[in-house]
């Protein structure tokens, strides 16, 4: 099973397992909790054992990202919900009543992942050395500079092996834009260490925003399948940050799910699964089932079947009161 997650990562000089070496240094930004002997790279591909000292390709004060500008509606996993597709929290927070049309995201793809998706439709974050390293305040100006940004939304890849750097931006720019509605986002797999992922959330919170946890798969093995590694920190960090923050700003969600419903893997099971789970918490957390297309090491797989797509959303609904299907134009119904 883990042998094509070898095979899938040894192109881009990533390891095929996160590193376990014992005297070596340890890296605590995810789940993987990597120990890196001399001269071993993390999972992630960010870090690296040089002659005993931990180094890295990012910092808190530099990170290795793409940004561009989305205007809105955005194709957001929560637009369906969110403050920038519906209005929802007019006026504290979205600028209108209704869709925020001639406003934009800020998107910020990061580099580096510390899962192994084998169907990974972002899959050139792998590509380490395509992007040059920049600062906090480099940017913060492209926000600072253009008055239609309303939302910042950390994705990739995924954010957590740049938790510190997005941590650190996120704060910046409240500090410097302090009467500016700019709602914090992020969309990860979830995995990240708890302290940080606590203190990103506060930020989202404060300013709006939402943060969107790719649920993969319930059953343990087959996130190791899918994924390359265990996901059990998502499911708790999803519950502490519910039990921190969700009932106290009800009028704009702070969180959501989705899953990828990954054809002959990802089933009514899998979902029902995670909707069980979610509804534990609170039947009305937001939740959106994405039809899969192919990429990656999956690309021989189909689009999702409409009955699978159908048996999911019906699982789902036994839990949950606000069920989602999103990429309905890969079965031609939008």
């Amino acid at each position: 099973m883990l042998e094509a997650h070898r095979k899938s990562r040894e192109k881009y000089g990533l390891p095929g397992l996160p590193p376990k070496t014992e005297g070596g240094i340890p890296c605590n930004l995810c789940s993987n909790e990597c120990i890196l002997g001399e001269g071993e790279t993390g999972y992630c591909g960010l870090r690296i054992n040089v002659k005993g000292k931990l180094s890295s390709l990012c910092s808190p004060e530099k990170g290795l990202f793409h940004a561009y500008k989305d205007p809105h509606v955005t194709n957001c996993c929560a637009s369906w919900f969110c403050p920038a597709g519906t209005g929802l929290g007019y006026p504290k927070y979205a600028v209108k009543q209704g869709p925020e049309y001639g406003y934009a995201n800020l998107a910020v793809f990061f580099y580096g992942c510390n899962f192994n998706c084998l169907f990974c439709q972002n899959w050139s974050h792998k590509n380490l050395s395509e992007s040059k390293p920049a600062s906090v305040e480099e940017l913060a100006e492209i926000v600072l500079r253009d008055s239609s940004y309303t939302c910042i939304c950390f994705f990739g890849g995924s954010p957590e092996p740049q938790l510190p750097f997005a941590l650190n931006f996120s704060r910046f720019l409240r500090k410097v834009a302090p009467k500016r509605l700019l709602r914090i986002c992020f969309e990860w797999n979830g995995c990240g260490n708890p302290k940080l992922v606590k203190e990103i959330a506060e930020i989202c919170f404060e300013s709006g925003g939402i943060i969107k946890f790719d649920l993969k798969a319930f059953t343990p093995m087959l996130s190791l399948a899918l994924s390359g590694v265990p996901n059990q920190r998502a499911y708790e960090n999803f519950e502490m940050i519910y039990r921190e923050f969700y009932e106290a700003r009800r009028e704009v969600p702070l969180l959501t799910a989705t899953t990828l419903l990954v054809p002959g893997y990802v089933d009514e099971v899998e979902v029902e699964g995670i909707a069980r789970f979610l509804s534990s918490l609170n039947p009305e957390i937001p939740y959106s089932l994405l039809v899969f297309h192919p990429d990656f090491e999956m690309a021989d797989l189909p689009i999702t079947p409409k009955a699978q797509v159908e048996k999911c959303y019906q699982a789902a609904k036994k839990h949950l009161e606000k069920v989602h299907i999103g990429n309905l134009h890969l079965l031609g119904l939008v």
